[in-house]
């Protein structure tokens, strides 16, 4: 099951004529924060205070998707798993000839020849001019200067010159690819699955509990800490719409996608914590967690010192995070003073 835990400080209570300080642990194993030395005293200050949630997650390349195959023929050649196709590079051989890998997200559905427009041609011509094809427009037309740039790529590709694309010749991803696994070998009939493919980047996937996935929305920043304890900023780049039951008991989750902004070394796959921001109050006055006293008459507040006299101020508490909690109170003011119980 997913350990989702929250980052919290610690509370004060009243035990007779004494004051405890009571951490509360994170994770069930360090405390969250560490308060600082009895009788110190601490600055009131002004600033942005963030409630962090760190929940595990996966480092690896993503779901897998497979590849159909419009191709006729036999399989002659198919790349290695692990193996990165990028725009333009075959992903399989059929009789020999190349089935070519384009960027976009719409299948190549029907044969491309002057006087098409659409779309795909688009598609196409967006692609010829990535790879460096020219004397074109690229727009949805499908001219007698596009079947030019056509049959010159043709040509590079050892494919017949004819300047009309056949679909079966082409496959449409969103990017480059990573070969997962092999679905047929060499020998195969060329329709139908021939393979499974990841996005090459590395990508931390995140199983989050559907009752507590309404911050996971695409954009959203994060923090991916390793294996090796580095750090590396996330952004969510995909929220699965299908809810996952798990083990007997477990709570339904929904499959999270973070794009990493980092290589990340050699580490390809491994258990990873991803770390977001769950709340966040601006521009609020805080004190240290441990500067507060539970009241007799109950309720919170701080000791206030000023030169050499001390009194205590009625405060409202927000939110806790990172050891500070958020304080409001009337006469409490930046800058001041607050004592930390002895």
């Amino acid at each position: 099951m997913m350990r989702r835990r929250i980052i919290a400080g610690v509370v004060v209570a009243v035990a007779g004529a004494g004051t405890t300080v009571v951490a509360l642990r994170a994770d069930g194993g360090q405390p969250a924060a560490a308060p600082p030395p009895p009788g110190s005293t601490a600055a009131v200050e002004r600033e942005t205070l963030s409630g962090s949630v760190t929940v595990d997650g996966r480092l690896g390349y993503g779901e897998e998707v497979p590849i159909m195959s419009k191709a006729p023929g036999t399989v002659t050649w198919l790349p290695e798993v692990g193996a990165t196709v990028e725009r333009g590079e075959p992903v399989l051989r059929a009789d020999n000839l190349p089935v070519v890998l384009l960027y976009g997200v719409m299948p190549m559905y029907r044969e491309l020849r002057p006087g098409v427009e659409g779309p795909d041609v688009a598609l196409l011509e967006r692609n010829l001019r990535a790879l460096g094809y020219a004397g074109f427009t690229v727009d949805d037309e499908y001219t007698g200067l596009t079947a030019k740039a056509v049959r010159r790529w043709q040509k590079d590709l050892g494919l017949p010159s004819s300047g009309v694309v056949d679909p079966a010749s082409l496959v449409v991803a969103s990017g480059a690819i990573r070969v997962a696994a092999l679905a047929v070998r060499p020998g195969a009939a060329a329709t139908g699955e021939v393979l499974k493919y990841t996005g090459a980047a590395s990508v931390v996937t995140v199983d989050v509990e559907a009752s507590a996935s309404g911050w996971a929305r695409r954009g959203v920043k994060v923090t991916v800490t390793l294996p090796d304890g580095k750090e590396v900023a996330g952004t969510v780049a995909s929220v699965g719409a299908k809810v996952s039951p798990q083990d007997p008991g477990d709570q339904p989750t929904v499959p999270v996608t973070v794009a990493l902004s980092a290589p990340v070394g050699r580490l390809r796959e491994g258990p990873v914590t991803a770390t977001y921001v769950s709340e966040q109050r601006k521009n609020v006055l805080t004190v240290p967690v441990a500067a507060l006293v539970a009241l007799a008459e109950g309720g919170y507040g701080v000791e206030v010192v000023e030169g050499g006299a001390r009194r205590f101020v009625r405060v409202e508490v927000g939110l806790f995070a990172d050891g500070k909690v958020e304080v409001r109170g009337a006469g409490l003011a930046e800058g001041m003073t607050v004592g930390m119980p002895a």
